[in-house]
């Protein structure tokens, strides 16, 4: 299969990273820094923001949350947190929490495998990942199945490839890897077929540690240098209505003492695990993020923290989650609006709820995509490829959300509008009745004025029928087969692999690592 495709893209126009339009165009595109130029939109006014943000620190103070990991609650206790052990309920005072805020991180540089892939996470930045966490992965050709390690690396690859995805994450489990050794796996697939920001889970310490410790033979780096900066990051997700598990807050823990990335994301969906209105349900969400930022804390402070958002509704009917729902898009307009409250980095989420690649998965991506850029999102999560609520993650949507991602990077550059671009020459060169395409201005410039599709088709109905009238979702099976085929690791990257091949031996003659829960 791979090899059809890859005699097929010798054929065709190549598409995809950098702006690599095929032998006709010259245009190089910036996809990799990206900064939000538009101006966030408020859904609650200043007063109502204020409130909300109270109102959470009256949950954490009055209510509290509970703790299950009894380091966790040591720390709290230790700063002056009230803590039930009967009921492992832990009250934390607002001075807590706002001298929390007030050594979090606002701007997070991280380093990844090479330095063009570097990134710095603060509002007004703007970075995408695809979808995460699918124990399922779905195409055309193989249909809906358990995602395997040669899934997982594809997606990897496909990441790699597309310049306007900016940093790695668990795309699909592995299924097909005992949880003892997935995290090997899935390392060694990041840091041997790609440059970019890994992630690691927080699945225990034993897990944590040894993700770490591969980063640093991966890079080449001492113990000292690693802590130093930020290499990875890892999701730390709270179990709505306030709960903060196990391994949830043992990674938090484990990130804040290391200096890595922790991007603390409650999970609340209103109606089911949140109150059912908008503000009720990011007033839990705050409240919980909030909890475990200052944990993080706690534990270093100015430990790299980026506020979470992914609230959401559910079906009132059948209780299913949804996505890209008008409250979805709510509720994140007023994560932004919380987030520059406090000023930190933040992450949202997007994705879809539908079953299959189809026009509902396309509207819903697009909508929550959306919210995610109007409400300044610094890091938006699960914006390609994520079907199902997150049960499965599609190849050809993978694909076709790049498209939307790559128009939302083109939107984000400057648009000139010096003499030259405002072309009263042009304007004179052409008389009445006439066609600009032979003018001068133009031939000067239709090699790089306008962005190039990657899925998109618009040829005319004809040409569309004689080349076979393949849809959208058609055209990106053969681009992700046409990728995959030609891919090339980063040499840097897949340099490494030797040395993470001996680790990953010696790790699996000791048993490995169980995931703690």
């Amino acid at each position: 299969m791979v090899d059809e495709a890859a005699r097929e893209g010798r054929r065709e126009r190549r598409r995809g990273r950098g702006g690599e339009a095929g032998t006709e165009s010259s245009r190089r595109t910036a996809y990799h820094l990206l900064h939000n130029p538009f101006r966030p939109q408020p859904v609650f006014s200043d007063d109502q923001v204020a409130a909300i943000h109270d109102t959470a620190l009256r949950v954490l103070e009055e209510l509290g949350i509970k703790v299950l990991l009894p380091e966790a609650r040591e720390r709290f206790a230790r700063a002056g947190a009230l803590v039930d052990p009967d009921t492992d309920m832990v009250r934390i005072g607002r001075d807590m929490v706002t001298s929390a805020l007030a050594s979090a991180q606002k701007s997070i540089k991280t380093r990844a495998g090479s330095r063009e892939r570097d990134l710095t996470l603060e509002l007004g930045a703007m970075t995408f990942l695809a979808g995460c966490g699918a124990p399922n992965v779905t195409d055309l050709e193989r249909g809906r199945r358990p995602g395997t390690l040669a899934d997982y690396e594809d997606f990897i690859r496909l990441v790699q490839h597309f310049d306007v995805l900016h940093m790695l994450g668990p795309c699909v489990e592995p299924q097909d890897v005992d949880n003892r050794f997935r995290h090997y796996a899935v390392n060694r697939a990041q840091l041997t077929l790609s440059d970019k920001l890994p992630f690691v889970f927080a699945r225990g310490t034993p897990q944590v540690e040894d993700g770490f410790e591969m980063i640093r033979l991966a890079r080449g780096m001492g113990e000292d240098e690693f802590l130093a900066g930020a290499h990875c990051y890892t999701v730390i997700n709270t179990n709505s209505p306030r709960q903060l598990d196990i391994p949830m807050a043992q990674g938090i823990i484990d990130f804040a003492r290391a200096g890595q990335v922790s991007i603390i994301t409650p999970f609340c969906l209103a109606g089911a695990m949140a109150p059912i209105t908008v503000a009720g349900a990011l007033t839990l969400q705050h409240a919980e993020a909030l909890a475990g930022l200052t944990l993080a804390q706690l534990t270093r402070p100015g430990a790299p923290v980026v506020y979470g958002s992914f609230s959401s509704n559910v079906d009132m009917k059948s209780g299913a989650p949804a996505f890209g729902t008008p409250e979805h898009v709510k509720a994140t307009l007023g994560a932004g609006q919380l987030a520059r409250f406090t000023g930190l980095p933040w992450r949202s989420g997007g994705g879809s709820a539908a079953n299959v690649s189809d026009a509902q998965a396309a509207h819903e991506t697009q909508f929550a995509l959306w919210g995610s850029v109007l409400a300044g999102a610094t890091v938006c999560i699960h914006a390609a490829g994520w079907l199902e609520g997150g049960l499965s993650v599609s190849y050809e949507k993978l694909i076709t959300d790049i498209e939307a991602l790559q128009t939302v990077a083109e939107l984000s550059t400057a648009t000139p509008g010096d003499d030259d671009s405002i072309g009263f020459e042009a304007i004179a060169e052409v008389q009445p009745g006439g066609h600009f395409f032979a003018a001068g201005h133009t031939m000067a410039r239709y090699r790089t004025a306008f962005y190039e599709p990657l899925v998109a088709d618009w040829s005319n109905f004809g040409n569309w029928t004689q080349a076979g009238s393949r849809t959208a979702t058609e055209r990106a099976t053969g681009i992700w087969k046409r990728t995959l085929a030609e891919f090339q690791p980063p040499a840097s990257a897949a340099a490494t692999a030797d040395a993470l091949d001996a680790f990953i031996a010696r790790r699996t003659q000791e048993g490995g690592a169980a995931p703690v829960s």
